[in-house]
């Protein structure tokens, strides 16, 4: 008599290792971590969670793969507001969650991943570029592993 369902022989995945109420908790564990300066410059903006990105960022953003894109900052850079700019919708950062996932073979790699999109994307607030954040993501990610 076979007692194994199917159920229970399948591959562990990436979502069964980090469910959604953990992916979070790591989500606000990498921004508790970003340094207090960059912290309490922080205002007007907010971090949401999404499994993918929507068909529209991706053709936007010229996508294929809704794998292809892990963050999002939307809004003005710090870096270029004026003394006009008040009275605006919170800017919005969001981290892809089934991307991440998919990307990263184990808990801890989809941590190390977190924090750095994380930080990507709360650069892109503070206005870096892509080639800024490549090298600080560069130094401090690969001095960490």
């Amino acid at each position: 008599m076979n007692l194994l369902k199917k159920s229970n022989t399948r591959k562990q995945t990436q979502g069964d290792m980090i469910n959604k109420k953990q992916f979070e908790e790591l989500v606000v564990q990498a921004i508790s971590e970003l340094p207090e300066y960059f912290r309490k410059k922080m205002e007007n903006v907010t971090i949401h969670i999404e499994e993918f990105p929507s068909e529209g960022i991706l053709k936007d953003l010229g996508h294929k793969s809704p794998y292809s894109l892990l963050g999002l900052y939307q809004g003005v850079p710090v870096t270029r507001r004026g003394i006009h700019y008040r009275n605006v919708m919170p800017d919005r950062i969001t981290i892809f969650r089934k991307p991440i996932l998919n990307k990263n073979k184990n808990p801890q790699a989809i941590k190390d991943d977190i924090k750095r999109v994380v930080l990507h994307e709360v650069g892109h607030y503070f206005g870096l570029s892509e080639h800024e954040l490549y090298v600080i993501e560069r130094e401090h990610f690969n001095r960490t592993r």
